[in-house]
Order: structure tokens, then sequence, then C-alpha cells
């Protein structure tokens, strides 16, 4: 029992410094994209730019916070075990690395942007000139982006396994600081030059890149983590990594295609499809990556740690630990935003050019991901055990299922049914994908069925429900679009401050009085 809350206590301190940064970050992400939102509504501008912003990111997951970072850390973890020199080695030899290859990749992107461009979209998208070279601008101008994110990752990775969240964590929040700055700022800019004002989005996304790199670098030498010669490029740790990602790249591969299709058909679905399921799928993101990006942050660095010391039942302890948690804090996240979704929707976007039919058409792509929140916060802790315990090729088959799953699922119903088949895909396949993780781990680990299922789980689940009918009543009962801007925010606030009460109750009712205690105070 001692071992178990040692476990939570350490899960629970390095998730909650990583969880405020990040709740900055996302706070300032909402904000980006309220501003995108006034500015530019859902628009073929807003199209343009989102399809240009995915070709840079059609490799990000492979170099920075995807396989990279799950191949990185448990080796950079082992590296330091060996010695700090060897960490510093390895941490410099990959930077000249990823500098050397995402520089090469930029280049590329460059050349033949108007290739991307068209491999991304509908040919209804390639049949107008002026927006595909709005695009394929876009992309030219982005293509840096790649890079600076990746090495953005890699320090974060490494300041993470020295136990430092908070700061790398909040490096993101940088980034949108820049973005929110270049949306007020550089369209007027650069109309006044005679240039779309679109583009000035594309420059703050390089600024930003820059600025999410800057912040880190401080810090690195503070550990004394700078440059250590002579640098060896092709050590057994780098080697390592290379492999591990290499293995990755698979997955990234079959991500991206999935990608691929789903872009395709968005554009060639109705104008302004991929702005509305981009807007809902940021939403989206906003309690993944407060609760299960900074849960499965902490959980990699502290497995990885017990896991490469041969501490096995302790790794597993850490490991049931963080989904628990994830289920905790995820399942309230998942009732208030299902019950208050047009409601989010209306107060975060729904201003200038952003219209009533865009707030509703966005609400519905965004129930549909909701459906799949659950999965993916356990995903998010699952794929990378997979690299800790070096059996990597696991979550790459499994994505290989899955995203020919998604594909066959959104091609077979988008004639029918629209754009919001593509939402609900993603969802059933992240199902498909953490299901399959399950019963890998439970076999590699050694796991018993209650590990997953268990009286702790089934309490949080009825207590999401209730809250669920809860909220769902308070809305009905008190939002009115009608009342002045304050009341609305007012009635919003108060109705999910309410519906979280009640969640709260709910599992104390349920005999989980000591879970949440544990969890409050957190800091002690």
């Amino acid at each position: 029992m001692n071992e178990q809350h040692s476990s939570l206590k350490k899960v629970l301190k390095s998730s909650a410094k990583m969880s405020s940064a990040t709740f900055i970050s996302r706070v300032l992400g909402l904000v980006r994209e309220q501003a995108m939102a006034a500015v530019f509504g859902a628009s073929g501008l807003t199209d343009a730019f989102l399809v240009a912003y995915r070709v840079p990111n059609l490799l990000r997951d492979l170099f920075a916070e995807g396989a990279f970072s799950s191949a990185f850390v448990p080796v950079f973890t082992e590296a330091l075990q060996v010695g700090e020199k060897e960490a510093r080695r390895l941490l410099w030899s990959l930077c000249i690395i990823l500098l050397s290859i995402t520089g090469v990749l930029s280049l590329l992107m460059i050349a033949f942007a108007a290739e991307l461009v068209g491999l991304f979209t509908d040919q209804a998208f390639s049949n107008d000139p002026a927006k595909f070279a709005l695009t394929v601008t876009l992309v030219r101008i982005m293509a840096p982006f790649l890079g600076l994110v990746s090495l953005a990752a890699l320090f974060m990775g490494a300041l993470n396994s020295l136990k430092i969240f908070f700061m790398p964590a909040l490096a993101p929040a940088f980034f949108n600081i820049v973005m929110i700055l270049s949306i007020l700022v550089f369209p007027n800019l650069f109309k006044e030059q005679g240039w779309p004002a679109i583009f000035g989005l594309g420059v703050g996304v390089v600024i930003g890149g820059v600025v999410q790199l800057a912040v880190q670098l401080p810090l690195i030498f503070i550990k004394k983590f700078g440059p250590l010669g002579p640098v060896r490029l092709w050590t057994k740790h780098t080697r390592k990594v290379v492999n591990r990602v290499g293995i990755g790249t698979i997955g990234i591969a079959a991500n991206q295609i999935n990608l691929l299709v789903t872009t395709i058909l968005a554009t060639g679905t109705v104008v302004g499809a991929v702005s509305w399921l981009t807007y809902a799928f940021r939403l989206f993101q906003f309690p993944v990556g407060i609760l299960s990006v900074s849960i499965a942050g902490s959980n990699l660095v502290h497995f990885s740690a017990a896991w490469k010391k041969g501490e096995r039942e302790r790794a597993r302890e850490i490991l049931q630990t963080s989904y628990a948690l994830s289920w905790l804090v995820i399942m309230p996240a998942l009732a208030l935003l299902f019950a208050l979704a047009q409601e989010s929707m209306y107060l975060i976007f729904e201003r200038g050019a952003f219209s009533g039919m865009d707030t509703k058409m966005s609400t519905m792509a965004l129930k549909y991901y909701l459906l799949g929140l659950p999965f993916y916060g356990v995903y998010k802790i699952f794929a990378p055990t997979f690299f800790a315990i070096d059996k990597p090729k696991i979550p790459i088959i499994l994505s290989l299922v899955t995203v020919a799953f998604n594909i066959c699922f959104c091609v077979f119903f988008i004639k029918a049914h629209g754009f919001k088949v593509l939402a609900l895909g993603t969802s059933l396949s992240m199902f498909i994908n953490t299901l399959g993780q399950a019963l890998f781990l439970r076999k590699y680990l050694e796991l018993p069925i209650n590990f997953y299922i268990n009286y702790k789980i089934i309490k949080v689940v009825l207590a999401a429900s209730m809250t669920f009918m809860v909220t769902s009543y308070l809305r009905d009962a008190y939002f009115n679009y009608n009342d002045i801007w304050i009341i609305k925010i007012l009635s919003f606030s108060g109705i999910g401050a309410f519906g979280a009460g009640v969640y709260v109750l709910a599992l104390a009712l349920f005999g989980e009085y000591k879970t949440l205690k544990n969890v409050f105070r957190r800091k002690n």
C-alpha cells in the first residue's frame, strides 16, 4: 500500500507540473483559435492554411512528439545510468542528426510543395488555382517548422528525463503567444504590402517554432548538459534510438496515410469541412493535452526508470497508477464537454467571421471526437510503454490495422453521412487500437484482468454518467443564448462547476474519498 501511495505521489507530482504548464499552453491555444476564427472564420483561407500546416506535420509525429520521443526517453534514461557524459553525447549527437535530416526534408518540402498539396487535397481543391497557389506558398513558408519543433521535442524529452517538467511543458505556450500576435498584427502588415493576409500565420508558425526551441535551451545548460566533445554520432545508444525510430516510421507512415486520406475526403465534401474538423479537434485536444499527455509523459519517465533498473513490480505499479489516474480525470472532462459541446463552441469561437452554422457543424464533429476521449488518454500512456519494454513493433502493427479500418470506414460512409464520419472513424479506430494494446500489455507484463476493469473504474464511469445527466439538465434549464455576454459566461461556468462538484461528490459517496484526497493533496 505504501508503494502504491508512493507511485501515485510521484506520478501526480510530475503530472501536476506538466498539467499546470500545459493548461496555460492550451488556454493560449484556444485563444489562438478564437483569434483565427474571428479574423478568418471557417473559409477557403483557413482551409488553405490548415492544409499547408499539415504538410510539415506529415513528419512531425516521427521527429517530434510521436515515435522519436517514445524511443528517445527510455534510451536517454539508460544512458544516464551509464553516466552524464554518455547522456550528453547522446543528446547532442541526436541533435546533429535531427537537424541534418529535418533540414534536408524541409528543402524537399519547399521544392515539391505543389506536388505535396496536390497529394493532400481533393480534385475540387486543386481546381481552384488561387487557393491552390496560396497553399503551396504557405507550405514553403512553414517548411522550417519541422526542424524547429523536432529539436524542441528532443530537449523536452531530455529535460523530462532529468525530472524537469514545468518549463518544457510551458514551451508550447510561447509558440501560441507568438501565433496570437501574428494573427492580430501580421495580416494587416502583409495586406499593406500587397500580399495575402493569411501569409502572416505562416510566418508566425516559424517564429513561434524558434521561440519554443529557444526557451528550453537555458535549462539544458543550467543542468550542465551542453555540447560535449568529441562528437560521436554513431554510438550504441544513438544506434538504438535510430533503430527504434526506424521501426516507428512504419506506424507513423500509416498514421500519415490516414491523415492524407481523411484530408482528401474532407476537402471533397463542403467548403469549411477541414476547418470545422480542425476547430473541433482543437477543443477535443484541450483535455487530452492538459490531462492525458501530462500523465503519459510522467508515466514514461518513471516507468522507464523503474524498468531499466529491473524493478518490474514497481514499473507495473506506476503503469497501473497512471492508467487509473487517466480514467479518473478524463471521464469528468468527457461528461462536461459532451454536455456543453455546443455552448463551448459558441462561447469560444462564434464571433467575427465564425457563424452560427460554423458552430453547429463544429459541434457535431466535436461530439464524435469526444466518443474516443477516454481511449485516446489510455493510448497516450500505453503506446510509449512498448518502447520502454523493448517491444516497439506491437504499437506499429496495431497502427497499421486501425488505420486500415479507419480509411475503409470513412471511405464507405462519407458519401451518405458527410464529413462527421471522419471524426467518428477517428474515435472508433482509437478504441480498437487501445484494446489491442491492452491485450498485448497483459501478455508481456503479466497483468490481471482487474488491472483494466475494476470497481474503481466502474465507480468513475458511474460518477461521470451522473455528471453528464445533471449538467445536461442544468444546461437546458439555465443557459440562455439571448442573455448578455457576461451572464452567459457566468451561467456556463456555474453549470460546469456544479457538474464537476457532482462528480467529486459521487466518487466520495462511492467510497473513493482517499483517492480524491491524494489527488487534491498531490503537492505534499
